[in-house]
């Protein structure tokens, strides 16, 4: 399993290839990316804070719950900190499994979890300020 805070630009390529196996017939990877708007209001980036041992840990809690509910699957989950500009992926999540079915519902899982559990805060910057939002 693969889960990893990080500060530069995720390699989605990178977290996709982390999760392949001949044995596996689905790969569904998700990207949570930085949209330009929030409420009808211009966003012009995005920046993450976290303290990278304590989110590794809830990710890795995270995934063993998913492995514990759908095994053999293989797992990948990358957030990034820092500042992440308009169209870049903040949070990557990669399953693979060797059916679809489990595929969709543990990458499901994973999400929903990580935007309840997990501590990291998001800051939206407009042209006029900034406004701290719940990560989801």
């Amino acid at each position: 399993m693969l889960v990893a805070i990080v500060e530069h630009k995720i390699d989605v390529k990178a977290v996709r290839a982390h999760v392949s196996s001949s044995e596996f017939g689905a790969i569904l990877l998700f990207e949570g990316v930085a949209r330009d708007n929030f409420e009808g209001k211009p966003v012009g980036r995005l920046e993450y804070e976290a303290y990278a041992p304590m989110a590794e840990a809830v990710m890795r809690e995270i995934g063993e719950e998913c492995l514990e509910r759908w095994p053999g699957l293989s797992l990948g989950i990358v957030h990034r900190t820092g500042t992440v500009e308009i169209g870049e992926p903040s949070l990557v999540i990669a399953v693979g499994s060797p059916h679809r079915p489990e595929c969709y519902e543990a990458n499901r899982y994973i999400l929903e979890e990580i935007k309840v559990r997990l501590p990291v805060w998001k800051k939206e910057v407009y042209e006029d300020g900034a406004s701290w939002k719940a990560n989801s």
